[in-house]
């Protein structure tokens, strides 16, 4: 099967938190013999900031951010099994949406990939104008990277054919214990960055448990801290860790935190790239609620759950390094046995199946 993937970056994770989800499907689907051309615009910088050299499991191919570009990209992609067109591209999206439909034909599906459909059916919900809403029914098929069944219901009131969730996802050749690492030391580790959907609650999460908890040390990582985030003597702004990092990041403070958009956490069922990249490297998590976490790590064992800042405190100050040993080590064996992307990718593809790829 070849798959032609129009989405925002696949070698550059800068201001692209979908980077890790698509490196590991598309290189567990490599491993399954499939190939994948993936069209991403040179946007936003991201070219400048690339972390991933071309990769031997995929074609990158970059484009100008311009419709008489994309038109070429559409038409190379012709004829694909499978043509994607993944949400938050963050440039010529309506066009995008509208015309990888005309790539529909005998023996090519044309599929919408929704990596934030919180933020997608919100949008659609709310504006009856939404150009996006009329079209999902004529996709072949919706692909959700969380959401579960409030999700799936939601798009199938909109009329979509089908909706499958495929979770996030360990990659353990990229995501997996480290050394610890001194710039990294510290009680509680975060990496997200600033986003209107998330800030409200970092500032509950993160700068609360700081506050409670002034002679522990926390580090926050992530773009768009620098200028806006609390003065708080405990509290480290690293700026943007790069994704070679993220191994020691997460291996090197006692526990690390997770903390959801505040649409993602009222969907439940979305667990972020990050619960997976800490788990998989064997760090004790913390998360904020949400439901469906039991699915993915057994809280009080695998996972804890922390509805607020108080209680990211409390874990936090209960939290001996044997106790975070333990949960982290029950965390990445839970990953490797039922979270991996070759899992995610055993699923696709039996629902690809389902509908004739």
């Amino acid at each position: 099967m070849h798959i032609a993937f129009f989405g925002s970056s696949l070698v550059s994770a800068y201001w692209n938190g979908a980077a890790t989800y698509y490196r590991g499907i598309i290189r567990a689907l490599s491993e399954r013999g499939h190939t994948t051309t993936f069209y991403e615009p040179d946007a936003f910088d991201r070219q400048a900031h690339r972390d991933l050299d071309d990769p031997d499991w995929a074609e990158s191919v970059v484009y100008e951010p311009t419709e008489a570009d994309a038109a070429r990209m559409l038409e190379r992609a012709a004829g694909a099994d499978l043509v994607v067109k993944a949400s938050g591209v963050g440039v010529l999206d309506e066009y995008l949406e509208r015309e990888v439909l005309r790539l529909q034909a005998p023996g090519t599906l044309v599929a919408f990939w929704d990596v934030d459909a919180p933020a997608t059916l919100d949008r659609v919900q709310t504006d009856a104008a939404d150009p996006f809403s009329p079209l999902v029914p004529q996709y072949d098929l919706v692909l959700t990277y969380g959401g579960g069944p409030p999700v799936v219901d939601a798009y199938r009131a909109l009329g979509a054919r089908d909706c499958v969730p495929i979770y996030n996802a360990l990659d353990p050749t990229t995501h997996h214990p480290a050394p610890p690492d001194p710039r990294f030391e510290g009680g509680l580790g975060l990496l997200a960055n600033r986003l209107p959907d998330r800030e409200a609650r970092i500032l509950d999460f993160f700068y609360g448990a700081a506050e409670r908890l002034p002679d522990e040390s926390f580090l926050l990582g992530g773009s768009g801290w620098a200028e806006h985030a609390p003065d708080l003597a405990n509290v480290r702004t690293l700026g943007h860790v790069a994704v070679p990092d993220h191994n020691a990041f997460n291996c090197t403070p006692r526990a690390v935190l997770n903390v959801s958009r505040e649409s993602m956490a009222r969907y439940g069922f979305s667990p972020a790239t990050r619960v997976f990249e800490a788990a998989g490297a064997g760090a004790c998590l913390i998360t904020d609620a949400w439901e469906g976490v039991d699915l993915f790590l057994e809280p009080g064992r695998e996972v804890l759950v922390a509805e607020g800042g108080a209680d990211v405190a409390e874990h936090l100050a209960a939290l001996t390094p044997e106790r975070a040993r333990d949960i982290g080590d029950a965390a990445l064996r839970r990953m490797l046995a039922e979270h991996t992307y070759a899992h995610r990718a055993a699923v696709l593809e039996n629902v690809l199946e389902g509908v004739g790829v």
